[in-house]
């Protein structure tokens, strides 16, 4: 093959996986009843199961349909669902508690609660330590528990309040931390702290999404809304572009090579990975106001979002802020697609 051919060729699939960036849009939308607050959502793929944060329970939908399939309930201040597939369990992280509800996939039955640190916010599980964390935003620290017994294993004194994590090529847990602003990256096994990468360029970074082929960070960051690239082998900033307000997940397709970032303005902003080092805007997808966290289907490469509509009510006092509650029947899961 010369080399003008396969340049061509590059060329070619490289306008192909713009292409496809910019035709996804909102195609669906799926009505949750309840008039509760939300935070993450977590797509089981192989299950077609999709779970929602809801206020004091989590709401399970069919993530082809739409349609209920059940509730766990009592589960105060929810903020992220985790599953471990290959023990059959379910957890939850219960911020208003301290605790996580561990429950069965299948019945949607609680099995058992178990007490983790103050204010556990992002849950998930690593499997080959066959582990689930908890970022706590209380204590400032992670919480791991044993995901076969139950049994809270430990603690990893990160120092700072984590957001979004993945699990590296090399087996470590990278995850942003909001109020120090910089990346921590842990052993999931010895939980030893063994690299902090401050970020820099911008604050508060809340999602982040990985290229295990390039060793690529993808970082939203909140104070100076941007994308940030990031080495994760040396913690270098490679880029920055700027993305919508109010940030608080990531997502990475690996076949279309493409970045996804979900904002509170109603932004669902995508980037396009030219190469390790080169990125393009593949343009900004308006979703809805609020819709700040995503799921992201790796089968059907859609992205699900919670969303919400807001009513103020002005406060009696002149100096405070007016009062935001959710508006009846507003609840709804945005699903985004080609």
């Amino acid at each position: 093959m010369t080399r003008l051919k396969a340049a061509l060729i590059g060329v070619s699939i490289a306008a192909v996986s713009l292409q496809a960036a910019t035709t996804y849009k909102v195609t669906g939308r799926y009505p949750v009843a309840g008039n509760g607050g939300f935070d993450y959502l977590m797509i089981d793929s192989g299950a077609r199961r999709l779970y929602i944060s809801h206020g004091t329970q989590v709401d399970v939908v069919d993530a082809d349909s739409g349609k209920l399939l059940g509730t766990l309930s009592d589960t105060p201040g929810v903020h992220g669902i985790a599953i471990a597939p290959e023990f059959k369990r379910g957890f939850t992280s219960n911020g208003r508690e301290d605790k996580v509800s561990i429950f069965d996939p299948s019945t949607l039955q609680l099995i058992n609660k178990v007490d983790v640190g103050k204010g556990p916010d992002g849950i998930y599980y690593e499997p080959a330590s066959k582990r689930i964390f908890t970022n706590n935003h209380g204590s400032h620290d992670v919480t791991a528990i044993d995901a076969k017994s139950g049994a809270v294993v430990g603690t990893v004194k990160v120092g700072g309040d984590g957001e979004q994590a993945i699990v590296g090529n090399d087996g470590m847990i990278y995850v942003n931390s909001e109020d120090t602003n910089d990346v921590v990256v842990f052993d999931p096994k010895s939980l030893e702290v063994k690299k902090r990468f401050p970020i820099g360029v911008a604050k508060t970074p809340t999602g982040l999404a990985y290229d295990a082929k390039t060793h690529r960070l993808f970082i939203g960051a909140r104070n100076e809304p941007k994308m940030i690239v990031m080495d994760a082998a040396s913690g270098k900033v490679i880029t920055s572009a700027p993305i919508g307000t109010g940030v608080d997940y990531a997502a990475f397709d690996p076949d279309a090579k493409l970045i996804f970032f979900s904002c509170a303005d109603g932004t669902l902003n995508i980037f396009h990975e030219k190469s390790a080092d080169e990125y393009e805007d593949a343009g900004a997808i308006k979703t809805q106001q609020s819709a700040k966290t995503l799921a992201f289907d790796p089968k059907t490469k859609k992205i699900f979002l919670s969303a919400a509509e807001y009513v103020e009510t002005p406060a009696t006092d002149p100096s405070k802020r007016p009062t935001r509650t959710i508006k009846p029947g507003s609840f709804v899961v945005l699903v985004v697609s080609k």
